[in-house]
């Protein structure tokens, strides 16, 4: 294994690389390298026949920007989607909007432009979060932009599928109708990830496991060939991680 510390960002990267299956349609967002690298390195991989939409990125087949991005999920086109947070509650349910009471908040945020669009249409999403703590994962969260999932609506296509952290990987529970822990990260317990969580993530009584380790091929290809292409969307990110 490459003597070079491992960056909790890359363990980010090459979990949700696992998680795309070959021949889906996935898509990210403004401000998402973490899935735009995980994107790259899943087709490098296991996904050769991906289909990777990176908001950005000059190979991408798009010429009329967030409208035909949009488009593409409307009529069920997009396998794959991933998104982020200010609060995240055990339901699932999601907030860009606002911290504190929306009339007089906290902090006042750009708001959820097509988050609940495309949470909705998307076959699948999959949150990432920068940190891991009880402000981000809270009991209820301030405003709802999203759901997780809703019955009450015939049409929606998609749900939340995974969440993945600095500390774990986390899933929606369908049946459960909540969040719960997937497995943790090296050096991470359960415990760890339980005490920096603001609502109940049923460890009680399961056998959490580690992540499978991270291989050398993974990290070749990550700091190789999916940072040159990352680079050229995300040139400070590619900095900050891998100077």
């Amino acid at each position: 294994m490459n003597e070079k510390q491992i960056h909790p960002f890359e363990t980010m990267i090459v979990v949700i690389s696992r998680l795309i299956d070959n021949g889906e349609v996935v898509a990210t967002g403004t401000l998402s390298p973490i899935p735009a690298a995980a994107l790259f390195l899943a087709q490098m991989r296991q996904a050769p026949d991906l289909v990777p939409m990176v908001y950005g990125d000059p190979d991408m087949r798009i010429t009329d920007g967030l409208l035909e991005f949009f488009g593409l999920a409307q009529r069920g086109m997009i396998d794959l989607f991933f998104l982020s947070a200010i609060q995240i509650d055990r339901k699932g349910n999601f907030n860009l909007s606002a911290i504190g009471d929306y009339n007089r908040p906290k902090l006042r945020l750009p708001g959820g432009a097509g988050s609940n669009m495309m949470i909705m249409m998307a076959k699948r999403t999959i949150f990432f979060t920068l940190m891991h703590n009880p402000k981000l994962f809270v009991p209820q969260i301030d405003f709802i932009n999203g759901t997780a999932q809703d019955s009450t609506i015939a049409w929606r296509r998609g749900s939340i599928s995974h969440l993945v952290t600095p500390l774990c990987l986390l899933k929606y529970d369908q049946s459960k109708e909540a969040i719960v822990l997937d497995s943790t990260f090296p050096g991470t317990t359960p415990q760890t990830v339980a005490e920096n969580t603001g609502f109940d993530l049923d460890i009680t009584g399961r056998d959490i496991p580690e992540i499978d380790p991270i291989t050398q091929e993974e990290l070749d290809l990550l700091r190789g060939d999916v940072k040159e292409k990352l680079m050229r969307v995300y040139p400070l990110f590619c900095t900050m991680i891998w100077g």
